[in-house]
């Protein structure tokens, strides 16, 4: 059975032509280009360690099949806003697992389309361990809400965000939860 004891968040952005090479491109800025990546759901598993992505890629060798839970979105259309995030929910009793969401807009900006993607996250996480929450409340709001009920305790987001410009040239954004043995 394999259950990741590490996660180590990531981001990048590419231009190209070609959207498939903007792709990698974006990869390569994000650092996980040299791995086989594997799309998973949205568990963040029972007492991972968030590591910074370094000592992460340290455990990894090119070629290896790494799991992630990935945000990605392209266009050519120029002055398009694009953004990528992966949101993030961790409980506060750490045998239990949490929760990673992926979100990808055109017109938000890094923190608009983080803050959706953190609120994704910690609203899977709140309904499994029993927080009732009014779906018309804001983030910050929610959030208060977390913090009172000692129940989540850490949210995050990781974002990337970028304009295409007018070259007619491919821009890939993405947002990545790497999954670490």
């Amino acid at each position: 059975m394999f259950v990741p004891k590490r996660v180590f968040f990531t981001k990048g952005v590419g231009v190209h032509k070609e959207e498939l090479t903007s792709f990698e491109l974006a990869l390569r800025d994000a650092g996980i280009e040299k791995f086989n990546l594997v799309q998973v759901s949205s568990i963040f598993p029972p007492a991972a360690k968030i590591v910074t992505k370094s000592v992460g890629l340290k455990k990894l060798s090119p070629g290896q099949i790494v799991f992630c839970v990935m945000s990605r979105l392209a266009s050519n259309e120029p002055r398009r806003l694009l953004a990528a995030s992966v949101g993030c929910a961790i409980p506060t009793d750490r045998k239990l697992y949490g929760y990673l969401s992926e979100h990808h807009s055109y017109g938000e900006s890094d923190t608009v389309a983080g803050d959706y993607a953190e609120d994704l996250a910690a609203a899977m996480l709140a309904s499994t361990l029993g927080i009732d929450l009014d779906e018309n409340l804001g983030w910050d709001e929610k959030k208060e809400i977390y913090r009172i009920s000692d129940k989540i305790v850490k949210t995050s987001n990781i974002t990337q965000s970028a304009i295409v410009k007018s070259d007619g040239k491919f821009t890939t954004v993405v947002a990545a939860a790497v999954l670490v043995p």
